[in-house]
């Protein structure tokens, strides 16, 4: 079943169009990759999915029970959908702690009143107890569970990328964006990432589509590759078909494979 569906979607910025007239499909609980050189619309994309940017054209479907246009999309909103993401440039609350950057993930799930809330009502304690216990379990299932009292900002690069993915994971997603989660891990913290990707697909049943530039972790996750270029989508595929594919050589090379 496809989880989601991107018909002729489109966007300018002024008189540059940065994704023109992409359609692909992504099917439930595949891992897919989006590749392409600097500047080929990968990110601008991820931020048309997610509310960031508006279409210009076309239209995006989750789960196809109802189709979504540009008017519904916010970013505010994306976890209604069921979508999650995470970032290039990490963004974690540096100030907080380890366990409130998590306990934040929750929050759209949370169902407890104003009322109950602002009148610390039993029904308000009981949700933050429980909402409590499961962050220490996603914490615990992501080797952070020694560190949930530490400031984000004193973690170590690794561990911040893996906080940003269970901050994210904590919305209960359906589909998980991850842009560019290796950028600027060394070969042991990618291996160890490639690992955790899998085992995220695995334990939570996701679908995830990836931006990265590290092809050994593309060519050893991804079951499908979406190639952009320029803001087309030149070629899709699996990975050993993408690694033939002589537009695709030439987009990264500038040069024919021959």
């Amino acid at each position: 079943m496809s989880v989601l569906k991107v018909s002729n979607l489109s966007r300018a910025f002024g008189g540059i169009k940065a994704v023109t007239d992409v359609s692909l499909n992504v099917e439930e609980g595949e891992i897919i990759g989006l590749i392409g050189p600097n500047g080929a619309g990968k990110t601008t994309f991820f931020n048309l999915l997610t509310g960031i940017y508006t279409p210009t054209e076309g239209e995006i479907e989750y789960d196809l029970n109802s189709k979504v246009t540009s008017k519904d999309f916010k970013p505010h909103k994306m976890t209604g959908f069921g979508v999650a993401r995470t970032f290039q440039n990490i963004r974690l609350f540096q100030n907080m702690t380890v366990l409130e950057n998590v306990l934040i993930g929750f929050h759209n799930g949370m169902n407890y009143s104003v009322a109950s809330s602002f009148f610390r009502l039993p029904s308000f304690y009981k949700e933050e107890e429980e909402t409590h216990d499961k962050a220490l379990k996603l914490l615990e299932k992501f080797n952070l569970i020694d560190k949930k009292d530490a400031f984000a900002r004193n973690l170590a690069y690794g561990d911040q990328r893996r906080l940003e993915i269970a901050r994210a994971l904590a919305a209960n997603p359906k589909l998980l964006l991850l842009d560019e989660p290796a950028a600027g891990m060394n070969p042991k913290e990618t291996a160890e990432l490639t690992e955790l990707i899998k085992w995220i697909r695995k334990t939570f049943d996701l679908t995830i589509i990836l931006i990265e530039h590290d092809m050994s972790l593309v060519m050893n996750i991804c079951e499908r590759l979406f190639v952009f270029d320029y803001g087309h989508l030149i070629a899709s595929g699996l990975p050993d078909e993408i690694q033939k594919n002589e537009r695709v050589i030439k987009a990264y090379l500038g040069e024919d494979a021959n």
